[in-house]
C-alpha cells in the first residue's frame, strides 16, 4: 500500500471490501422467504434421510454412510471461519 496514491487507497478501503457490520453470508430482506424455503426443505430433507435409510440393505453400507457423515462435519469443523486458531 506504500506505492498506493491517496485515491487507490481510498478506493481499496472502500465499506463495501471491508469487514463492516453487514458482514453476513446470507443477508434476508425479508423474513418471510427464509421461512417459506425452510418449510419446503425440511420435509424434502426428512424424505431424503427416509430414502437413504431405507435403502441400507448391509451393515457396510450404514458404516459407509456413517463415515461419510463425520467426514463432512468434519470438513465442516476444519473450514469453519469462526474457528478458534
Amino acid at each position: 500500500m506504500a506505492n498506493m496514491s491517496e485515491s487507490q487507497r481510498v478506493q481499496y478501503e472502500r465499506a463495501e471490501l471491508g469487514h463492516s457490520k453487514g458482514d453476513r453470508m446470507l443477508s434476508a430482506r425479508s423474513k418471510r422467504w427464509t421461512l417459506a424455503y425452510v418449510a419446503v426443505m425440511i420435509p424434502l430433507l426428512a424424505f431424503g434421510i427416509y430414502l437413504v435409510v431405507d435403502g441400507i440393505d448391509e451393515w457396510w453400507q450404514g458404516l459407509v454412510l456413517g463415515v461419510i457423515i463425520l467426514t463432512v462435519i468434519g470438513m465442516m469443523i476444519a473450514i469453519n471461519p469462526n474457528r478458534r486458531g
